[in-house]
């Protein structure tokens, strides 16, 4: 697929952004980009796609990029594009775990506004260094925490807000996969290789892959502030470096009681994530593979099923509706709306003007990345002590 450059349009036009990571064979990379177009808000304008230097060029040249908008070196790009009248405006980030520090201090320290896909970093140590620096330079840090642009999960987050199940007692949030029951690092599978890499993943495989998305969740929908974890990591597969299956208890400030799981071995599950929430007065449950749907049970009534682009939909659900009921929408989709509120954000900073407040209240940001970290970290801290109650406080 090719992506035209345009003409660099600023202010209300698209918005240019580049990509670092997300060459030929990346699999998100290539989600992102469908995402990023599917509004038509931003124009693809450069990229160092890969670390090789061969690999980067054909990556850029197979998405139409001009050739001296082909970098070999993120840093190069970033003091180049910088340097640009018709530069970009915002980088997307899409490498391993490893360089999504380094590669966003580098286009931060630029003044550029940056979209980083999960997690926000490899240590607390590093979010919190961007959570300082973002604050300083006063741009706009963005993490792609995408399961948050689903339009029901968005309405369950209102329903909630609305007070529709009363005051939260239990949180249950799930992400389980089996795709790496086996070995398959060892045999050289690329996106295997360096998830289950400590040195490029950072301290946890499981968890920053996919339970930092199952715990960003539970907080985006719930409005709770998480405030300890006993913690279970294991890793089944013989010779893995890191875990590949973890049980979380959660406790929250104001008293709610949760538990996450996340698994990447469980047997018959290609990509299952859910959260369900239970109330003084109802309880809310919602799918990742039935994402159109929200089970709604007021207590000792029956269950009510309520679907996207239905006459049942809060504002949130309307707004990251793209197609009228009965026209599923899904992953890229949801992923798109994350996109679109971080156009907004960005075009408001940069106008200097006040952002839409729902954009503000939708988009993940660096806080919410750090408070991710915070998480992980603190799981594997109490895992290593047998399931000891570990503070996820970022101070």
């Amino acid at each position: 697929m090719v992506y035209a450059t345009g003409d660099g349009v600023g202010g209300e036009g698209r918005l240019r952004v580049g990509m670092v990571g997300g060459g030929r064979n990346a699999f998100i990379g290539a989600v992102h980009r469908m995402a990023l177009r599917l509004d038509d808000l931003i124009t693809l304008s450069a990229g160092a796609l890969s670390a090789d230097a061969e690999n980067a060029r054909l990556s850029g040249l197979d998405l139409g990029l001009p050739p001296d908008r082909i970098y070999a070196d993120y840093r190069e790009m970033a003091a180049r594009e910088a340097a640009r009248p018709d530069g970009i405006e915002a980088v997307v980030i899409v490498t391993p775990n490893h360089l999504h520090h380094p590669v966003a201090r580098a286009f931060l320290e630029a003044g550029i506004d940056v979209i980083c896909d999960k997690p926000l970093s490899a240590s607390l140590e590093e979010a919190r260094d961007l959570v300082a620096l973002t604050r300083a330079r006063n741009l706009v840090l963005a993490v792609t925490l995408n399961n948050t642009g689903y339009p029901m999960v968005r309405q369950a987050r209102e329903m909630i807000r609305a007070g529709e199940i009363g005051d939260i007692r239990v949180v249950h949030a799930s992400y389980i996969q089996d795709w790496l029951t086996n070995p398959i690092e060892a045999d050289g599978q690329k996106q295997a290789e360096w998830r289950t890499d400590p040195a490029r993943a950072g301290a946890s495989a499981c968890l920053a892959d996919i339970g930092v998305h199952a715990h960003n969740l539970a907080l985006f929908v719930t409005g709770l502030e998480l405030d300890r974890v006993s913690a279970d990591l294991a890793t089944f597969v013989p010779g893995r470096r890191l875990d590949d299956n973890a049980h979380v208890l959660m406790r929250f400030a104001g008293g709610a009681r949760g538990v996450l799981t996340a698994s990447q071995v469980a047997v018959g599950n290609l990509n299952n994530l859910s959260l369900k929430v239970y109330g003084t007065k109802a309880g809310l449950e919602w799918a990742g593979e039935m994402p159109e749907f929200l089970r709604f049970t007021p207590y000792g009534e029956p269950t009510r099923l309520l679907q996207r682009g239905g006459p049942a939909n809060t504002d949130e659900a309307r707004r990251g509706s793209r197609m009228p009921g009965g026209h599923p929408e899904g992953y890229v989709e949801g992923f798109a709306n994350l996109y679109r509120d971080a156009v907004e954000l960005i075009r408001a900073r940069r106008a200097g003007r006040a952002p839409s407040p729902a954009a503000l209240a939708s988009t993940p940001d660096v806080l919410d990345g750090a408070r991710g970290i915070a998480f992980i970290e603190a799981a594997v801290a109490s895992s290593r002590n047998d399931g000891a109650w570990v503070s996820t406080r970022l101070l």
